[in-house]
């Protein structure tokens, strides 16, 4: 590995470890604390306190194994255990060691299978029926993400819907799971616009007081036989239109805030449902932030700019074709940086 990718991921690894031990640090009692000492007691007490009374046991006999052996050796005081209590205590941090790191193993074989549910929940990436084409890409920061994209079939047309779920890991990816079970649902009672879905949406999100997530979303309906689209937009990033009759591209830019965020009452005043022509030739690109948000080594950011540029060029080709030309324009740009966010986008093509 190269100086600077040594340097990221020692980067990476202190801030997991600033936000495992958070909690411990911005406490109260941590704060009101001014002696060091006391400060470095109540730290260590807060993490023996997350064992089990078995662990945290051996813990402390290892601990107090380890400074005796120092502390008896100081003063002359050897006998026949002093020799031993340096096995003690290596045997005893090496056990606890081999059992963390089995649960580790154990917890991240877990993650892997709840990637595998969430992935074969997601619709195919290559969808083609009548006149429409559509494909995605979905790629997660985690074992497991927030981002949610979903193609529902009805007697009446094709529902189209993106979302993306605040916070990652495996909090958002439940909540993602929660939102496509109520999705289905709710379209499958009720066949509703994409304005109706959200203010279902927003009356489930909004059920629990507690729960301070939100969620940004598109919705799109395609009627059958219809060349046309209906559009609403919950606080999400406005996907880009490219139009073959006029060969230009314009953002979708409607009012409306995220799910979870307002009451049902002031979201339905705000959010607006609008109708587009959706002819032969033309393509609707639909992404979460990450895409956008996606920054390369220099710390610049990919920006919307570049997605716009290649709708241009390429916004009358299939569906396919588009999604492969960003997927690889953004693996030139990032490089061998990591995305920090969930990247998910999706295009949905009428062909000629």
């Amino acid at each position: 590995m190269s100086r600077k990718q040594l340097q990221k991921e020692y980067d990476q690894d202190t801030s997991r470890l600033r936000e495992l031990y958070s909690e411990v640090i911005d406490s109260i009692e941590y704060r009101q604390r001014t002696n060091g000492l006391q400060k470095f007691y109540k730290f260590f007490l807060s993490l023996t306190k997350r064992l089990n009374p078995i662990r945290r046991l051996v813990f402390g006999i290892s601990c107090i194994s380890f400074l005796a052996y120092y502390i008896l050796g100081f003063i002359g005081i050897t006998g026949f255990l002093y020799p031993l209590l340096v096995p003690i205590a290596f045997g005893g941090m090496n056990i606890l060691l081999l059992i963390e790191l089995l649960e580790k193993s154990d917890v991240k074989r877990e993650i892997d299978l709840a990637r595998e549910i969430q992935l074969s929940l997601l619709p195919s990436t290559e969808y083609k029926k009548g006149d429409l084409e559509i494909c995605s890409f979905a790629n997660t920061a985690k074992e497991v993400g927030g981002d949610y994209v979903d193609l529902i079939e009805t007697p009446k047309g094709t529902y189209k819907i993106i979302a993306d779920v605040s916070g990652k890991g495996l909090k958002a990816a439940l909540y993602m799971v929660r939102m496509q079970a109520l999705v289905h649902l709710i379209i499958e009672k009720s066949q509703p616009s994409p304005k109706e879905l959200f203010m279902e949406l927003n009356d489930y999100v909004k059920s629990d007081v507690k729960d301070q997530t939100f969620v940004t979303a598109c919705a799109a309906f395609f009627p059958k036989d219809k060349q046309e689209m209906v559009f609403a937009r919950a606080g999400h990033n406005p996907p880009i239109f490219f139009s073959n009759e006029r060969d230009a591209t314009f953002e979708l830019r409607t009012d409306g805030f995220a799910l979870g965020m307002t009451s049902s009452e002031m979201l339905q005043s705000h959010l607006k449902e609008k109708k587009f022509h959706f002819r032969e030739g033309d393509t609707v690109f639909f992404y979460t932030d990450g895409l956008t948000e996606s920054r390369n080594s220099f710390g610049e950011e990919y920006g919307t700019e570049r997605l716009d540029s290649i709708l241009s060029v390429y916004g009358s080709l299939h569906a396919g074709t588009i999604i492969k030309k960003v997927q690889s324009s953004l693996e030139n740009f990032i490089g061998d940086e990591k995305p920090e966010d969930d990247i998910t986008f999706t295009a949905v093509h009428r062909p000629k």
